[in-house]
């Protein structure tokens, strides 16, 4: 099977390496007749909460392309149950989003299509990346398959879709994952009237072990093994063999955006031509979001659930968990809008949003008096949660942006909360960006800010379930932060520092129970990205410092590196980056993990890090075609010792090789 998976893999490499030369032949060949110039193609993202445009890239670069095949590329420091797909939290505290209204959706997301991973394309002709990626044999298998579509129906008016399947049985025993995301997409940017929306559907299922059960199957497995040093990983007994996560859910929005102007009219200075130009001064926005979420969590084994949990509230046979939220949101909005004229040198906006929620719990249909059921007694003080809540929110906002200039760009948001849980609410964000000369060189600097004083999320305050119940009364959590960030293009040169203070932090403790600290927790980062050049030899290098006042709180490794050194040649119209990378955080008391939530957890138990994981790599490019060959993990049994743990019981996989492919099929 391995055998067969492999030359399957090469075969579709292959085909594709010459379709990429056909294409460039083809290419060659129409670029000698003289035909209509097409404009070069370009990607936009959605700026929040009114959906102004901010230019992003096209996924089509070889550099790095490797990385994404394993569950790293997602941070330096990165806690992970291990697989790719599964549960994971990023170290780096700046890089880290703060809780979501519905938790479960947190450690999954990376997976799954959010807002600010949207893109909208503008190709001009069709376009289409399709990717395959695969790793292992028939007990680890690991394989995941993606595509992007674009195409213009006219210089206005755009259509897209995305699929993302994503299939791994994993290195060790009851981690398989199967992701799969799809969604269809479609703008039109017209002068008066202008749509961007999308429909996203994401359906994530985890099998969930809980964790080796004892961790000197990877340190010294000789210990554990009767002397037998080496160990087949599909062989390390697990802590659970028949719990699963499933989280599923979509996401529909849609941003309309009618301008009010005037026409301009300008004479060309060749000919007496005239041409009219639409200039906008004012928009009215409105924006629907409808985003939905559902998390299940099951374990039909009565021994397992009663060995591996201290709770059993609703059923001491087995266990299904399922919480449910949806949310739709309306804004309406009124914005001046930027470079209407020469005086206009900034947009200014203000907003409305009234946003419906809906949770509903698991709910407690038994009679919990009947001793015979063997059920936990509810904590003192619980008496019940109820199975379905919903709550009215709305706030108003001001919107303040300059998006165009070379000089000084800037943006700040400032809401507050006006009615239901979000009453006395209130965030504020900004930053800005200017560019001046340094020692004859260009230097960029972005500085920025924010202040949030924000309820706590709901399902930390009521929560029931068959292993965990809480009914806490969480006041709000204070975050203010502010930093800047500094780079010079001369010498590749990135310099980052952040400050952030947290009051009243909510966080999971070690029992899987969300405590709120009532004091204050101050973070200070500091990261610098070098990268050095010499002929073809390159080396990229990022090193974070962070360090918290409160470890007990929030956690973090001290040091995080990432480090990559490689060579950029050409072998004819080949492309190739040869190279070794490698991550590496100092030792901290990691978070642990508990399956039940999909919630990391604060623990004191034991420390992880000072290991590097390192991959060496080969990627390739040939025309319209990116492939790779990558030997993960290669430096196990070489340096660094055998402690290869992202969270305690949790290893990282061990070394194998895998292989990549994308091809863009513009037409």
């Amino acid at each position: 099977m391995k055998r067969t998976r492999l030359i399957i893999s090469l075969i579709f490499c292959l085909a594709s390496a010459f379709y990429a030369a056909a294409q460039a032949h083809q290419h060659e060949h129409t670029a000698s007749h003289k035909e209509p110039v097409v404009a070069p193609s370009f990607a936009w993202k959605l700026f929040s909460p009114l959906g102004l445009r901010e230019p992003a890239t096209i996924d089509t670069l070889m550099l790095n392309y490797s990385r994404q095949s394993v569950p790293s590329m997602v941070s330096s420091a990165y806690a992970t149950t291990g697989n790719l797909g599964a549960e994971g939290m990023n170290m780096i505290f700046h890089e880290r989003k703060p809780m979501s209204d519905f938790f479960f959706r947190d450690a999954l997301e990376h997976w799954m299509p959010t807002y600010d991973k949207m893109r909208f394309y503008n190709t001009r002709i069709p376009m289409t990346l399709v990717s395959f990626n695969t790793a292992g044999g028939r007990e680890n298998a690991q394989e995941r398959l993606s595509a992007t579509f674009s195409g213009n129906i006219n210089a206005k008016a755009q259509i897209g879709a995305m699929v993302d399947y994503l299939y791994s049985k994993g290195s060790y025993n009851n981690q398989a994952t199967k992701d799969l995301s799809w969604g269809l997409s479609g703008s039109y940017i017209g002068d008066r009237y202008q749509m961007q929306a999308y429909f996203n559907h994401f359906n994530l299922l985890n099998k969930e072990n809980g964790g080796i059960t004892d961790m000197l199957y990877i340190t010294d497995p000789a210990e554990v093994q009767g002397g037998i040093t080496k160990v087949d990983p599909k062989t390390i007994p697990t802590r659970l063999a028949s719990a699963h996560t499933r989280l599923w859910g979509e996401e529909l929005f849609v941003n309309n955006r009618y301008n009010v102007g005037f026409w301009k009219e300008e004479q060309n200075e060749n000919d007496t031509t005239v041409t009219s130009t639409y200039v906008p001064v004012t928009s009215f926005i409105y924006t629907l979001r409808y985003k939905s979420a559902k998390h299940l969590f099951t374990d039909m084994n009565s021994s397992e659930i009663k060995d591996y949990f201290d709770n059993l509230y609703l059923n001491p046979e087995f266990t299904r968990d399922r919480t449910t939220y949806w949310a739709v949101t309306n804004t309406l909005g009124v914005s001046l809008l930027e470079g209407f004229n020469k005086y206009a040198k900034f947009g200014l906006a203000a907003y409305v949003t009234h946003q419906v929620r809906r949770y509903n719990q698991t709910p407690d249909t038994l009679d919990r008096s009947n001793p015979d059921y063997g059920l936990t007694p509810f904590p003192e003080g619980i008496g019940s949660i109820k199975a379905r809540t919903t709550q009215q929110l709305a706030w108003v906002g001001a919107q303040l942006t300059k998006q165009n200039g070379s000089i000084l760009k800037y943006n700040a948001t400032a809401e507050i909360g006006m009615l239901g849980e979000a009453a006395g609410e209130i965030k504020i964000d900004g930053n800005a960006t200017t560019r001046f000369k340094v020692l004859g060189d260009s230097a960029d600097i972005e500085v920025f800010g924010a202040f949030h004083n924000e309820q706590a999320p709901f399902m930390t305050k009521k929560y029931l379930s068959n292993h965990f119940i809480w009914d806490n009364d969480f006041g709000k959590q204070r975050t203010v932060s502010f930093g800047g960030e500094l780079g010079w293009a001369k010498t590749d040169t990135h310099l980052r520092a952040s400050l952030s203070n947290l009051q009243n932090h909510i966080y999971f403790a070690a029992d899987g129970m969300p405590q709120q600290h009532s004091g204050s927790v101050q973070i200070l980062s500091l990261s610098l990205k070098q990268n050095f050049r010499f002929k073809a030899l390159n080396w990229d290098n990022s090193v974070t410092y962070q360090t918290t006042s409160n470890d007990r709180v929030i956690p973090l490794p001290t040091l995080a590196v990432y480090s990559n050194l490689y060579f950029i040649f050409k072998i004819a119209t080949l492309h190739v980056q040869l190279g070794v990378d490698c991550d590496y955080y100092t030792k901290y008391y990691s978070p642990g993990y508990q399956p039940a939530l999909a919630a990391f957890t604060n623990q004191r138990d034991m420390k992880v890090g000072n290991y590097p994981f390192c991959n060496a790599y080969i990627n390739m490019k040939l025309s319209r075609a990116r492939f790779y060959v990558l030997y993960s993990h290669m430096n196990k049994g070489l340096f660094g010792g055998n402690s290869y743990f992202s969270m305690p019981y949790y290893p990282l996989n061990p070394a194998r090789f895998q292989m990549g492919i994308s091809v863009d099929f513009a037409n």
